[in-house]
């Protein structure tokens, strides 16, 4: 796990040797090393350590998600705001399965740090509205489902909103 700022200095000087190679008069060299330069930018923009986790969780592995997660130490330093919002997030589902608590802090925390899909806020909204309802505070649960249904855009959360609201009649 690098922090951000080395990979932004290892493009800089990567981008110095392209140069360098076009003034030498290799413009294939130089084209290649720019490439190689974009890989390290496209690298700070998309965390490679969350970009593993996501596809972890694609293949509901959380023990794997969650151990990816943890190879990130400090997030407030080594992501940017809307990385740390998704690291939030990621954390906030894979503890979920154990302690509710701390995970609707994570996922308070991701939607405060902003999440870039509408269906991932809607995700995070209708997570907090389970841990809520499991709570027993069923106006909040309420709202946050109302919000959940506005944001899910289309519609692919449908059937756990109806099974949330399915739920929340038996209480």
């Amino acid at each position: 796990m690098h922090n951000k700022n080395i990979k932004l200095v290892i493009a800089g000087l990567i981008i110095i040797w392209s140069v360098f190679e076009f003034v030498k008069g290799h413009i294939w060299n130089g084209i290649s090393i720019l490439l190689l330069a974009g890989i390290f930018i496209f690298f700070y923009f998309k965390n490679e350590i969350l970009l593993l986790a996501f596809m972890k969780l694609r293949k509901q592995d959380m023990e794997g998600t969650a151990k990816l997660l943890d190879r990130i130490k400090n997030p407030s330093t080594a992501l940017l705001k809307k990385q740390e919002g998704y690291y939030n997030f990621l954390r906030g589902i894979t503890l979920s399965q154990t302690n509710l608590t701390k995970a609707g802090k994570h996922f308070k925390k991701a939607l405060d740090l902003g999440l870039s899909m509408d269906h991932d806020k809607a995700m995070a909204k209708l997570q907090l509205a389970g841990i809520a309802m499991t709570k027993r505070r069923k106006r909040e649960a309420t709202n946050l489902i109302a919000e959940a249904k506005k944001l899910d855009k289309h519609g692919m959360l449908t059937d756990q909103i109806k099974m949330v609201k399915q739920q929340m009649k038996k209480i």
